[in-house]
């Protein structure tokens, strides 16, 4: 199945992605990064509108765009741009509230079948990350690109 998708913007190190949501609300940027943590090789992948007065990520504020799919569409096309620069890396996500990691995770699910295809993919359980089952609850998810 494929999904639309919009036009992604790079910077050279393939760690911050930019785009333009359209939709009902008009054109909202939207900044994805990769950031590293402290522990080697894993990143945390950190989304949402881009502040027009600081340009940093603002993860709480709720665009309703009614694009929500093709944004995270777009998402996942910068997550494959990323581990195609970085493909020993691991990526992990969170929402921002309770509310948006499950939005995560029911998205997650309905694409599973094509994310264990590229990705191992974990769910975390307090401090613990599992094999990610669907129909479970997880405060995050890790992901890591399988290699052919």
């Amino acid at each position: 199945m494929k999904i639309e998708k919009y036009p992604l913007k790079a910077e050279s190190s393939f760690t911050v992605f930019e785009f333009i949501s359209e939709g009902p609300k008009g054109l909202i940027r939207k900044i994805i990064q990769f950031q590293e943590t402290n522990q080697l090789n894993v990143y945390n992948l950190a989304f949402g509108d881009k502040n027009s007065e600081t340009g940093e990520v603002d993860d709480l504020v709720v665009s309703d765009n009614g694009d929500s799919e093709k944004v995270l569409a777009t998402v996942v096309a910068a997550v494959y741009a990323f581990f195609d620069k970085y493909p020993e890396a691991m990526v992990f996500a969170t929402g921002s509230t309770s509310a948006r990691t499950r939005l995560y995770r029911m998205g997650i699910t309905k694409f599973y079948k094509k994310i264990i295809e590229d990705f191992y993919l974990f769910g975390q359980i307090a401090n613990e990350f599992v094999e990610f089952e669907m129909g479970k609850e997880y405060a995050g998810f890790l992901a890591q690109r399988k290699f052919e």
